[in-house]
């Protein structure tokens, strides 16, 4: 027996394997998000992801991507890949509403080590993407597949995105629909982050969220995350339009390795 998450003892199986796999045997997960161009076009930072994933491949355990990027970056990647399922563009009237567009079969055809999907609770379609949420966490206990879901608060109000309360209901309602790591937004404090992680028992790991201000804000609320609990990372932007991407994953991984 192994236990791979707090409180809940697991038999040995694909799926724990290639969480442990994704994981490294190291206490902390350090997800790369490179799914942006879907949703944002090939913003700096996209336009060459072979040469981005070199820089980085010594620091992440696994960077995510849509199935067409796969062939890309193949021949560069050495840690795990995520392959997303879920897709909607800005240039959308309701870019908030999240289809799957491909299938967990196909992701384990281009070598997928997990499968992530995008939810918005609080969105008008927030039932079609729970309803897609259940239906492929069960594939993915099928075919043996870690799921990480990423759960936004999207109702309308900014201040709902980082809500603890909400917050902890998002990572709740992951847990109960059978994902394996639940990426949520970093609630602002160490105290309130705390909630969430407690709430649940599979291993929760932050968003990167936006472009911050400077590389000092990112690595404390990276540093004040795991204090709380976090068990690891999901950092884009901030990784892939910084001008040393390789320099600042680096740091993100010492935090990751040292912080108690």
């Amino acid at each position: 027996m192994r236990q791979l998450s707090k409180g809940r003892n697991v038999k040995l199986s694909g799926k724990n394997i290639r969480l442990n796999q994704l994981f490294k045997h190291r206490k902390r997960i350090f997800v790369l998000p490179l799914d942006h161009g879907v949703t944002i076009g090939p913003v700096q930072g996209l336009r060459d992801l072979p040469t981005l994933v070199e820089k980085v491949k010594d620091n992440v355990d696994a960077v995510v991507v849509h199935k067409g990027m796969v062939n890309q970056i193949a021949d560069f990647i050495d840690s795990g890949l995520i392959v997303h399922l879920s897709a909607s563009t800005a240039l959308s009237p309701d870019p908030n509403r999240k289809e799957i567009v491909t299938s967990v079969y196909q992701s384990i055809k281009l070598g997928a080590s997990a499968i992530s999907v995008h939810i918005n609770l609080g969105s008008s379609t927030e039932a079609e993407m729970l309803k897609d949420l259940g239906k492929t966490a069960e594939l993915c206990e099928y075919w043996g597949m870690p799921l990480l879901a990423m759960m936004y608060v999207r109702d309308g109000t900014k201040e709902s995105e980082y809500d603890p309360v909400k917050i902890k209901q998002a990572a709740r309602v992951a847990e109960e629909l059978g994902a394996d790591i639940v990426k949520v937004n970093y609630t602002g404090t160490i105290e309130s982050f705390s909630e969430v992680t407690d709430s649940v028992k599979i291993p929760v790991i932050i968003a990167g969220g936006p472009k911050m201000s400077s590389d000092e804000d990112l690595l404390k609320m990276i540093s004040d995350s795991v204090k709380a609990g976090a068990k690891g990372v999901a950092i884009g932007r901030n990784v892939f339009q910084h001008e040393k991407p390789g320099l600042l994953s680096s740091q993100i991984r010492g935090i990751l390795d040292s912080v108690t």
